[in-house]
């Protein structure tokens, strides 16, 4: 049983604190990565829930390899997003305060996979010409990066 199940067979759906990590990832173009995302058929960065004794950083790469077959190397911390404005209810009922984090990488190794179990489209875009249908919750980190703007680390 992984964390979640383990967590919410003790909690129910009542409303706990749980962190992403995941990482904006730019070509040598200085395009980004985008997702598109076979749970909800909208387009975000890459990356998932942290799993009990990984590292943000760790669970970073994870979840972009897992998700678009690319091995990241150097990661810099983009921001870290916390408070009320990031407390979701997914659609089975689970409540959640999320805590995520966001890395940027330019350095990465492995094959881009065009699609996967998590992924119906992995594409590289110019952050001028960002594909529709984004990830709700994940533009404030593209008007973050669009105005090169980092968030507070403390707020």
């Amino acid at each position: 049983m992984d964390y979640i199940q383990h967590l919410r067979a003790m909690v129910g759906t009542e409303k706990v604190i749980m962190v992403v990590s995941g990482a904006v990832v730019f070509d040598e173009e200085n395009r980004v990565l985008m997702q598109k995302r076979s749970d909800n058929h909208q387009w975000g960065f890459p990356g998932g829930f942290m799993d009990l004794g990984e590292s943000v950083q760790d669970t970073a790469r994870r979840e972009v390899y897992e998700e678009t077959g690319l091995l990241l190397e150097e990661l810099e911390l983009f921001g870290i997003y916390s408070g009320a404005q990031y407390d979701k209810t997914f659609s089975n009922g689970d409540q959640v305060s999320l805590v995520q984090v966001l890395f940027t990488c330019k350095n990465y190794g492995g094959e881009l996979v065009q699609s996967n179990e998590e992924s119906l489209q992995n594409e590289f875009f110019p952050l001028d010409k960002l594909p529709d249908n984004i990830f709700t919750e994940h533009r404030v980190f593209i008007n973050d990066l669009i105005s090169n703007k980092k968030p507070p680390i403390v707020g």
